[in-house]
């Protein structure tokens, strides 16, 4: 007779029937969703982990949630760290500050010029250039592209054409 890793209560097995019916949480969450219901099945770890794709490991983890959170387990807990001190908001205004014209008497944005733009503009506080290069490289734009725009064409592209 196999081992039942997982035995959910009624509730818990409506609750995750409508989960994976409905498909409106993340992939993980749905993948959890999926593993616990399968663990209640009957279903040993290397058959689950095979069908949910994740490793036998990773199922006794959640097995092992389940019991102690209950269905808790199917989302991640806040992760430590320093959280971000730029917003989203002065993220999209940096990006569209290195895609506009450049200030006149410069031909194109510099990182340096686009960080003391952003304070000036009083978008942040304070940044560095490195941040703002960081910012971009994320965002995919070259503010030194020719045209001087996230979508603009750089010079080394053209002759690849």
């Amino acid at each position: 007779m196999k081992k039942q890793h997982v035995q959910l209560t009624p509730e818990h097995r409506e609750q995750l029937k409508t989960i994976t019916d409905q498909g409106m949480v993340s992939g993980r969450q749905y993948k959890r969703a999926m593993a616990l219901q399968e663990l209640d099945r009957g279903r040993t770890y290397t058959e689950v982990a095979k069908t949910v794709g994740v490793r036998s490991v990773t199922l006794s983890t959640l097995a092992t949630k389940y019991k102690n959170e209950g269905l808790a387990c199917l989302y991640d807990k806040p992760r430590s760290g320093r959280p971000p001190e730029i917003s989203g908001g002065a993220i999209a205004k940096i990006t569209a500050l290195a895609c506009s014209r450049p200030p006149e008497g410069y031909s194109q944005w510099s990182l340096r010029l686009l960080a003391e733009k952003v304070v000036q503009l009083e978008y942040v506080e304070a940044i560095s250039h490195t941040e703002v290069g960081r910012i971009l490289k994320k965002t995919n734009s070259s503010h030194t592209a020719i045209g001087n725009g996230a979508l603009a064409k750089s010079p080394a592209a053209s002759w690849h054409d």
